[in-house]
């Protein structure tokens, strides 16, 4: 049977027998700088006798997450660089990352911002800090889209989402609304009506971005979630993190993208890990990476295909980096076979 309610300590994972007992002092070690939340959607698609379940592997703690490596580093994509104002992120001239929690329904061991979701993280936006972050908004009309992250929105009630949307709706300006959440995988149960109510209200364009990492996430009540946002208008994208031990094989990471299209979500970004603390053991290489986008190229439908991205360190940005097929009068093909192009001019002579 699974847990009654989200496990949010090491003792709780024990319990569960989602760790041996031996494991309880390391577990309360990392437990006490890194927070841990397993809801029971999750709890109960572990695998406990496989020590290698995938899903484990993303949510219950590992001591590895108390060795740092060179390079990482507490603020690895560089929020606080571009961050004006409390709960406000400005990268990009025409969209702004908009973190009114930084509370989370699990906590991912890869996350990016652990530090700031964590035990001594960030709390949540004050109604003042709300307030200025909109009017932070407001005052540029450069903005054309809010992107509303964390933390995981979802997590807000429905009353609180739709005050969010009626905020930004009074703003002119802002013509596109998206919402990055893991909720719809992870508490499905959380979709209600009233919060697909919520984010129908708006006039602009709203979009759901589902962060999903293994297709045994998409199980029929995330797809009925996912369903019901939808069947109601809302256009979903995904994000996935490409993870050692996870997602890091082309069989693996296609069954994932065939599950999103299937569940009419369009595959969005492929993120290469990032440089957080103590994730170094759920890191691949970007040459790995490559290596799976090309194995996925031709075998997997165009609808399937994510963009392979990293974030580079420092506030600099997403870049693209999958594998290139291009060279100086040649294309490559899906299986590897070169072509020149432009053709011969003789070739049909």
């Amino acid at each position: 049977m699974p847990p009654a309610k989200t496990l949010r300590d090491a003792r709780s994972l024990v319990e569960a027998r989602l760790a041996p007992s031996e494991r309880l002092p390391a577990l309360e070690a990392v437990a006490a700088r890194y927070a841990v939340a397993i809801t029971p959607a999750m709890a109960e698609l572990i695998d406990t006798a496989d020590p290698h379940d995938p899903v484990a592997r993303q949510f219950v703690p590992a001591p590895a997450e108390l060795v740092s490596s060179p390079g990482e580093d507490g603020d690895p994509i560089g929020d606080a660089v571009h961050s004006p104002v409390d709960g406000i992120v400005h990268r990009y001239p025409d969209r702004v990352l908009l973190k009114p929690t930084h509370t989370c329904a699990v906590y991912c061991r890869f996350c990016f911002r652990r530090e700031m979701v964590g035990p001594e993280g960030l709390s949540n936006l004050t109604p003042a800090q709300l307030d200025a972050a909109f009017a932070y908004i407001a005052a540029r009309p450069e903005i054309w889209e809010v992107i509303v992250t964390g933390g995981d929105p979802f997590v807000l009630s429905p009353r609180r989402l739709a005050e969010l949307i009626d905020r930004l709706e009074a703003i002119d300006h802002v013509k596109v609304v998206r919402f990055h959440t893991r909720v719809p995988a992870v508490d499905p149960v959380a979709v209600t009506d009233d919060l697909v109510a919520a984010l129908k209200r708006s006039t602009k364009a709203v979009y759901v971005a589902l962060h999903a990492n293994h297709a045994r996430e998409l199980t029929p009540a995330a797809r009925a979630a996912c369903a019901r946002l939808v069947d109601a208008g809302i256009a979903m994208v995904s994000q996935t993190v490409l993870l050692k031990g996870v997602n890091n094989d082309p069989e693996t990471l296609a069954a994932l993208m065939r599950a999103f299209v299937e569940t009419r979500i369009k595959p969005y970004y492929l993120h290469h890990g990032d440089l957080a603390p103590g994730t170094a053991h759920l890191r691949t290489t970007l040459e790995e990476g490559q290596a799976i986008m090309r194995a996925l190229r031709g075998s997997l439908s165009g609808l399937a295909q994510p963009t392979y991205v990293l974030d580079i360190p420092g506030g600099h940005g997403k870049a693209p980096v999958g594998p290139t097929y291009l060279s100086a009068g040649a294309v490559e093909d899906p299986n590897g076979r070169r072509h020149a192009y432009p053709p011969p001019a003789d070739r049909d002579e």
